[in-house]
């Protein structure tokens, strides 16, 4: 009886990521966040999307542990999970995957790297 309630949380832990993934702003977000850490800012200007639509996505990312957050002062990084196991790896599999023909995921790109250039030209002045 007991290995059938673990099994149904497993299956349950399952069927939440599988949720959180099946949305294309998420999806955006992870592709972002495959390539490097990201304060919420980077994550905006990345998708042209206000703050309070990507917090929320942020959320329910966190929330099914597909991202993990630092905090450094008043800032926030963002950065998707480190797996730990081989469903784990194969859900980082399926992020590397998903949209990879999009012409919006190299847009998002596209905006990421202006963002940072920006940002890093900034700090240098």
């Amino acid at each position: 009886m007991q290995i059938h309630y673990v099994n149904s949380m497993v299956m349950k832990r399952e069927t939440v990521i599988f949720k959180a993934l099946s949305d294309e702003t998420r999806l955006r977000i992870l592709k972002l966040l495959l390539k490097r850490e990201l304060c919420v800012r980077e994550i905006e200007a990345a998708l042209k999307l206000p703050q309070s639509k990507v917090s929320r996505h942020l959320t329910v990312l966190r929330s099914v542990g597909l991202i993990e957050d630092r905090r450094n002062g008043t800032w926030i990084f963002y950065s998707l999970f480190k797996p730990e196991n081989d469903f784990e790896k194969s859900i980082v599999q399926i992020i590397k995957n998903a949209l990879s023909d999009s012409k919006l995921v190299k847009q998002d790109e596209e905006r990421l790297k202006k963002k940072l250039s920006q940002a890093y030209a900034y700090k240098s002045k």
